[in-house]
Formats: structure tokens, C-alpha cells, sequence
């Protein structure tokens, strides 16, 4: 199945069209034409079938024919993840983590960043690609990037967690994880988080973690993490 991508619409939606830079693709490039059909996501769980009633390189129209729900996830996985210093490995993980389900994530900008600056929408760009090429219903959130201080003083609800490589008492992540759970996990930064930022987590009932017994690069590591949490949940 191809999966393309509307986020306007939803279940009361009978018709409507496709931008020009997504007609041109599904016209020319696809080369679909009138009473074809493509199936559609909005990104919030709904997969809709519809059918080409007007098969332009720039406005291409379809009508719904039917739709599915698919249900939401029982946990929510929130990662918190440095930028890394070369952009590309920070997009691979966002393409890995889309792929493999994660729903929100927070670029957070730590005492090590050589990165403090993100380019969100080339980003999202990237998630959503990701998303429709595992045909995945459900677009990930991305936040605007934070600073790591500022973060750590959110609210959140669930398991609250830090991965680090300091020479420290840390639980493995294996066994503090648990089907059903919402978690929030810290990435940090090539150079690691500092012993502040680490003291910080702590002070705010974040648990240290670790990841295994190798030292991971900061794009790896946030792909390990996001696969076991997810695999914790699986049917």
C-alpha cells in the first residue's frame, strides 16, 4: 500500500484535493489517473480509501469511499534527544524512530551541544516522509527544541528516565521498563550530559539508565531505546 497524506481532513470529509507539489507527484511521477485509488492518512490514526475524480497535475481531486480507525497506542514514548553535531545523523534518527513508532520527541539543547539550533521544518519533513513509507496512521509530535534545563522541570506523566554513560549506580533500561507505561527518556549530546545535568535529572525523579555495555553514539542510542520500549509493548 502507497500512503499518502491530508491533515485536514476527517470522518465527516466526502471530497477534496491534494496540494500542487503532491498532485504533480501522484499525476506525473505515480502516473495515476481518474478512478484510481489512493489511500490516505490525516496522521491521527484514520486510513481513508478514496478515488480520483479529477486526475490534474495541479489540483488532483478524490472522493472518499471509506475509512478506518486504527486504535491509539495503550503507552506514550516521549524522547528527548540532543541535536547531534552533523545533522544527517540526527535525521537518520528520526526517520528510524518514526519507522519503529515512537510519538513524541524534544530536541533539548544540553551543556555539551555543539548544535543549539534545529531546522524544524526540514525535520517534520523528514518524520513525515518516514511515516508514510512504513504506512504508519499516526504522525509523531515534534516539539520546538529547549533547552535541557527547562525541560527537565516539565510535567510529565509516567516513568521518567536519563541515559548516561558516567561511571554511576543506573538501572538497565530491560528492567525498569513496563508494557502499558507512558516514558519520557533523556538523549544526550556527543560529549554526554554533565554531572550538573545529570544531578538536575535526578533532583526531578528522572532514574539513570543504561543502555548496555557499549558506548552508543547519541543517534544510536535514541534507536535503541525508542525499539525497546516499543518492543516491551508489543501484542
Amino acid at each position: 500500500m502507497q500512503l499518502f497524506y491530508n491533515p485536514d481532513i476527517n470522518e465527516t470529509t466526502e471530497s477534496f484535493s491534494f496540494d500542487k507539489e503532491e498532485s504533480r507527484h501522484i499525476i506525473k511521477v505515480l502516473r495515476k489517473k481518474d478512478s484510481d485509488i489512493l489511500f490516505v492518512t490525516n496522521g491521527l490514526g484514520y486510513l481513508f480509501k478514496t478515488e480520483i475524480t479529477l486526475a490534474s497535475d495541479n489540483k488532483c481531486t478524490v472522493q472518499i469511499i471509506s475509512f478506518e480507525k486504527k486504535d491509539s497506542s495503550n503507552y506514550h514514548l516521549h524522547l528527548a534527544v540532543a541535536p547531534t553535531k552533523m545533522n544527517d545523523r540526527y535525521e537518520w534518527f528520526l526517520e528510524k524512530a518514526t519507522e519503529i513508532g515512537i510519538h513524541e520527541i524534544t530536541p533539548i539543547i544540553c551543556d555539551h551541544s555543539e548544535r543549539k539550533v534545529i531546522n524544524k521544518d526540514r525535520f517534520e519533513k523528514i518524520i513525515l516522509s518516514a511515516m508514510k513509507q512504513s504506512n504508519e496512521l499516526f504522525l509523531p509530535k515534534l516539539n520546538e527544541a529547549i533547552t535541557y534545563k527547562e525541560f527537565v522541570k516539565l510535567e510529565t506523566e509516567g516513568l521518567k528516565l536519563i541515559a548516561h554513560c558516567e561511571e554511576t549506580d543506573k538501572k538497565t533500561l530491560k528492567s525498569v521498563l513496563k508494557p502499558k507505561e507512558n516514558i519520557t527518556l533523556l538523549i544526550g549530546p556527543e560529549g554526554d550530559f554533565s554531572e550538573n545535568e545529570i544531578a538536575l535529572a535526578i533532583e526531578n525523579q528522572f532514574i539513570p539508565v543504561s543502555l548496555g555495555n557499549t558506548r552508543l553514539r547519541t543517534e544510536t542510542a535514541a534507536v535503541v531505546a525508542c525499539h525497546s520500549v516499543v518492543f516491551v509493548n508489543e501484542d
